[in-house]
């Protein structure tokens, strides 16, 4: 009874009234009724949920089905961002390239030419359901304004297109089809209407006439098109609250639950809503709040010619990290002009299902920690279960901080053996090299208590590098910082002012390494902007230089004879415009 009044009051929100107190109550005796075996999601292919302490309510004012609803979407952990409509014809990005790439006309009339006769809803779903997604979120209009669904508000939808269907139907139908819960993508912003105060390139052109109140009502009869017409929605998920405030977006907020309560709403209508959403970057953990991860599978959201695409190893890693940060991650897709997910996209994602088929218990029903994500190691729980994610040995064994448990079992999934030794503040975890796994070496350890409880910890046995830069892009010290370069993820990086045509980038390592070459990779759309440069280390508190070179691209790698130091630096002598790095890699001898 006391572990189910725990799991209980995780989801519950903190309510001052005494009406609340009832519901409270009443929810409890309902729950104790139905035998107290823990809150379930509502669709089959939901695993049940254990929920960690502290609990995760998204505002002071969350009602009891959308804690519960917040329970299951966190549950799934992994889901299918579509990002799709006639911009596919030019190849450019969604809402983005109008007026930028793409003249405003022609972009507002590409919907003429739209008639992707390839489109089948129920194999899209298929794709997603073969990659162990459980979970689609649909793009039904973007800041461009176009809507890909039949609505009455707007004649500016793909009713009168060539095509003519509701995509947005038949993807409702086909995602619970193949038992997928379905949301939808809504833009808050939007350049194409006449009473939004913004308009294209970029939502950086000011209209002179607009009505933003009457624009709200627009958005609002959509909204609700959208829930009445294609719901019950798991989420709705806005983007780019341009000119909403937070008293007109928690308005929006209040809207959309008074439609549908029990749905998951994301942070992007002026209001905090229900979940934090960092986008093309992995998270930071936090368990006090849920949040999701937006990332393309490919560079550009649109579908894209010849688009650079993520290897397994960056996905597969991506969404460990994610899980281990206590976070979901929302992939996202672009299909063709013509209706169809690119092969090798598909191929891509049946590989990550094939790899949840066999992992999955150690994503699905998690909860992150309870160490937080390093560079190289990842950690979930469930129960009195950790699943140890590790994506690097940089060494025969992991230390991390010891447990206030007793580890009473270690076992390698997939096969191979495991030790564990707990030696004061120190918890060593050794896999012999045959028992680990290319990607990700994951343990399962079995604890003598509910790992729940325990709160997250930083591993501090793990390598941190200290990384300053000479300067940082307009500041921006979360989104550019010079630790992007060292943190092993391509999709963030380092960046500098665009008018920087020299300067550093250095890391100390907290301890000596030796290492023999350095793995160099400017950011993808940002290559051959360094001009020349000199890699050095610092010995005697001076700069020695280890190698140099002109041109690094893509992927640079440089060898020299092996050295030991503690602090490197590239440092950039010429440069045709501020340079941005996504990675500085040491490989060791």
């Amino acid at each position: 009874m006391k572990s189910c009044y725990k799991r209980i009051v995780a989801v519950l929100p903190s309510w001052p009234s005494v009406q609340s107190m009832f519901l409270t109550l009443a929810f409890l005796l309902a729950l104790l009724v139905a035998g107290c075996r823990g809150l379930q999601p509502g669709a089959a292919t939901v695993p049940p949920v254990t929920l960690a302490t502290p609990a995760t309510p998204a505002t002071p004012a969350t009602s009891i089905e959308t804690a519960k609803a917040i329970a299951n979407w966190q549950a799934w952990r992994f889901g299918m961002f579509i990002h799709w409509g006639p911009v596919a014809i030019k190849g450019t990005e969604i809402g983005w390239s109008r007026g930028a790439q793409v003249p405003i006309e022609e972009y507002d009339n590409l919907y003429k030419q739209f008639n992707p006769t390839n489109y089948n809803a129920d194999e899209w779903m298929q794709v997603a359901r073969e990659a162990g997604m459980k979970y689609v979120v649909f793009t039904t209009k973007h800041h461009d304004g176009f809507c890909m669904f039949d609505t009455k508000q707007t004649d500016h939808n793909i009713m009168r297109s060539p095509f003519g269907r509701d995509v947005v139907k038949e993807l409702a139908q086909a995602a619970r089809k193949n038992k997928l819960a379905f949301g939808t993508y809504y833009s808050t912003c939007d350049w194409y209407h006449p009473d939004f105060p913004r308009t294209s390139p970029g939502g950086k052109v000011r209209r002179e006439t607009h009505n933003l109140d009457r624009y709200e009502q627009y958005l609002r009869a959509q909204v609700k098109e959208l829930i009445t017409q294609y719901g019950p929605l798991c989420t709705l998920w806005f983007d780019v609250p341009m000119e909403f405030d937070r008293t007109r977006g928690q308005g929006v907020v209040d809207y959309v639950r008074s439609l549908q309560p029990d749905i998951v709403i994301n942070n992007r209508t002026g209001a905090p809503g229900d979940f934090d959403t960092p986008e093309q970057r992995v998270g930071k953990y936090q368990d006090s709040r849920p949040w999701e991860t937006c990332m393309t599978i490919c560079h550009q959201w649109a579908w894209k010619p010849d688009d650079t695409m993520k290897t397994l190893e960056q996905c597969l890693q991506t969404l460990v990290l994610c899980a281990g940060g206590d976070g979901n991650l929302l992939f996202n897709v672009g299909p063709t002009p013509d209706g169809v997910i690119e092969k090798r996209q598909v191929e891509r994602l049946k590989e990550m299902g094939a790899w949840l088929a066999q992992y999955g218990q150690s994503i699905y029903g998690t909860r992150g920690g309870p160490w937080k994500p390093a560079k190289t190691v990842a950690s979930t729980r469930k129960g009195n279960v950790i699943y140890l994610h590790v994506m690097r040995w940089e060494g025969d064994s992991i230390t991390l901080p010891n447990l206030p448990l007793k580890v009473t079992s270690a076992a390698v999934l997939g096969g191979g053996t495991a030790t564990v030794q707990q030696d004061g503040d120190k918890l060593t975890v050794t896999v012999p090299p045959a028992g680990r796994k290319e990607i990700d070496t994951i343990i399962k350890l079995v604890a003598d208590g509910s790992v729940m409880e325990v709160p997250a910890i930083k591993n501090t046995f793990a390598a941190e590098v200290k990384a300053t830069a000479s300067n940082v892009y307009r500041n921006q010290k979360d989104q550019y910082g010079p630790e992007n370069a060292f943190d092993n993820d391509p999709h963030t990086r380092w960046a500098s002012d665009v008018d920087m045509r020299a300067g550093w980038i250095a890391a100390d390592f907290g301890k000596p390494r030796t290492v023999s070459k350095v793995r160099l990779s400017e950011a993808e759309s940002y290559t051959n902007r360094v001009q020349k440069f000199e890699f050095q280390y610092r010995a005697e508190g001076d700069w020695k230089t280890l190698t140099t070179g002109t041109t690094i691209g893509a992927k640079l790698i440089q060898s020299f004879p092996p050295v030991t130091a503690q602090e490197f630096r590239l440092n950039i002598l010429e440069a045709k415009n501020g340079p941005t790095l996504s990675e500085i890699e040491l490989l060791e001898k």
